[in-house]
């Protein structure tokens, strides 16, 4: 969970490392480092701390000029967030520098092996080990590439290094396996980086690297070869949003900038994907309609907030496609030895594309002999090249640690897939899929309205400001929402907040209610067909008679919450299972809004990243 950038070219490349890391550190920032390569040797600078504690370091003493170099932003696992901690680390007595994103979990007798040899430590790290062991095989292979290649060989675990030299100062080597890496391609200049992000201000071209692959990069150009030393050649593909997408353009965050997104975000990922009112997923490739006839369950992975989105996708695809659907944390798929077959159809849901949990888990169900389907927001990502078939959000770049816009993205992703597997199913008719597609169509303008008048739940946020706990209820695609809302608010204010299915209340959580405790319900649509909506108010009734302050979230109209809420938030009117679309938004601007209001940094809450590329 480690942003990571190399440069070879004729720009300032200090500067060129720093702009890249600044948009790297969402990946982590809790300390940063850069290493040169220069007439004079290796030069390097590295803080604990974010960023620009590394950035007034270097405005104070800048690094001497060069052409090359790598630059790293940290999310600590082994060490804490120190001077000594932060990379580069050094080898070959100060003649390499090397950066690493990841875990690597066999350090510990490498380093053993190491001190006996008479090397010296100075880091907690695992990194150290990688580079005093590449210093030492550069040493005898006197080449950069052939000893990167042989240090992979050596590493278990999860990696991405980038490496420079001195005996070699127009190179840069990096090397992946089970993280991400990318190369950016220009006109007498290359990049390396974990993000596209890093390079997009320079070039739009770019190629994601394959696992085990190791890239050679110089000012005129870039050679790849795979971890046994044959030359590969790989697809290019061009970013489909510039640089000024990743900025905050004026927003007093890149998170209040993502949530006023959400109506784009929601309508990119519709676009060129409803013709004459159905569903066309012709990016699905071969999982074409008879493959898809063929699937008897859907199994769904993801993480945190993606998880999330999962669920709602559940209620969805029951619905309408009439087929059985799993949802698992990725973590724990696995390892609980799932049933999954040639029939199973196992979705994938990860923003970044690199989250090692997810990643680990589609890697099992193609083992499996599983059909795999991605949806993902980041191109060239390793989940989706790994997958048969992948679904791009197209939310474009978010920043801040916590999701919101691509939250979004990917529940009307799954509403689209669900659709579809209801068509080519032949559970749902076209005249109630076009109902369907109707509502999603409006979706975007909806947002819009609903974020246009946000007043009221700033006024909120300030009055709650020394609140040290928030319980939220939902029932149905409301539960899902409940734990999003949940989630975003432990993230970003650092204060208890839990999200319980309506349902539980009376079987515990309802201990938890005495007077002044504040709960927002996502109250379901009085349309709902399951009747849902009566039972939510009881459960209103009585954490109300118990003293707690209710804050309901429901739709236009609902006359029914008035008396027994404290507060209504509405919601435009939609089809009551798209509701979670509008009705998570509230509770993302009130963690947006309280977080603001205790004076804590929204992008970047403590110990998170937005990346998770460690198990």
């Amino acid at each position: 969970m480690c942003g990571i950038v190399g440069y070879a070219g004729p720009r300032d490349t200090v500067e060129v490392l720093l702009e890249g890391l600044g948009r790297l550190e969402y990946r982590g920032y809790d300390s940063a480092g850069v290493a040169v390569v220069g007439v004079d040797g290796v030069s390097w600078r590295k803080r604990g701390g974010k960023l620009g504690v590394l950035r007034s370091s270097l405005d104070d003493a800048p690094l001497p000029e060069s052409g090359i170099g790598i630059g790293h932003t940290r999310w600590a696992t082994h060490g804490g967030p120190t001077d000594e901690n932060a990379h580069p680390h050094l080898g070959d007595d100060g003649r390499l520098a090397l950066i690493h994103n990841g875990i690597i979990e066999n350090f510990a007798e490498l380093r053993a092996e190491l001190e006996a040899a008479g090397e010296t430590f100075t880091s907690d790290t695992d990194t150290e080990a990688a580079a005093l062991l590449l210093g030492r095989l550069h040493r005898e292979h006197r080449d950069l590439t052939q000893a990167m290649l042989a240090l992979a060989g050596r590493l278990e675990g999860q990696f991405t290094l980038l490496a420079v030299h001195l005996d070699e100062p127009d190179v840069v080597v990096g090397a992946c396996h089970n993280s991400p890496l990318l190369v950016g391609l220009a006109e007498g200049e290359q990049f390396l980086a974990s993000d596209v992000s890093a390079f997009v201000r320079y070039t739009r071209h770019a190629r994601a690297l394959g696992n085990d692959e190791v890239a050679t990069i110089t000012p005129e150009g870039v050679t790849v070869v795979d971890f046994d030393g044959r030359p590969l050649e790989g697809e290019t593909f061009e970013v489909t949003w510039d640089a000024a997408a990743a900025e905050k353009g004026g927003w007093s965050s890149f998170m209040a900038k993502e949530i006023a997104e959400d109506p784009e975000a929601v309508a990119n990922t519709l676009r060129g994907r409803l013709v004459d009112g159905l569903p066309s997923l012709g990016e699905l490739g071969s999982l074409d309609d008879d493959a898809l006839r063929g699937i008897d369950r859907v199994q769904i992975v993801a993480c945190g907030t993606a998880a999330y989105s999962a669920l709602v996708g559940k209620y969805a695809m029951e619905a309408w496609a009439r087929i059985p659907v799993e949802v698992d944390l990725a973590h724990e798929y696995r390892y609980r030895d799932p049933i999954v077959d040639e029939r199973t159809l196992v979705i994938s849901i990860s923003q970044s594309g690199e989250t090692m949990d997810t990643k680990m888990a589609v890697q099992h169900a193609i083992a499996q002999g599983a059909r795999t389907l991605s949806i993902c927001n980041t191109q060239g990502s390793t989940i989706a090249r790994a997958s048969e078939a992948v679904l791009y959000t197209h939310a474009g770049p978010e920043v801040a640690v916590a999701s919101t816009k691509a939250f979004l993205a990917q529940v009307v992703a799954l509403l689209l897939t669900g659709l579809h597997l209801g068509r080519v199913r032949g559970a749902m008719a076209d005249d109630a899929i076009r109902e369907v597609t109707e509502a999603l169509e409006e979706l975007p303008e909806q947002l819009r309205t609903l974020l246009a008048d946000q007043d009221e739940i700033r006024e909120l946020a300030q009055w709650m400001s020394d609140t040290r706990s928030v319980l939220f209820l939902g029932r149905h695609v409301g539960y899902p929402v409940a734990l999003e809302g949940a989630l975003k608010l432990k993230e970003l204010s650092y204060i208890h907040a839990e999200g319980f299915a309506a349902g539980e209340l009376k079987h515990g959580p309802i201990a938890l209610i005495e007077p002044g405790q504040v709960v927002f319900v996502v109250v379901p649509s009085p349309r709902h067909q399951q009747g849902l909506h009566a039972k939510v108010v009881s459960n209103i009734q009585e954490i109300r008679a118990r003293g707690a302050r209710v804050i309901a979230v429901a739709e236009a109209g609902d006359s029914a919450v008035l008396p027994y809420a404290n507060q209504v938030l509405r919601i435009p009117l939609t089809l009551p299972l798209l509701e979670p679309v509008l009705s998570v938004v509230p509770l993302h601007v009130f963690a947006l809004e309280l977080a603001t209001a205790k004076g804590l940094d929204v992008d970047q809450p403590r110990n998170l990243a937005k990346s998770v590329t460690v198990e």
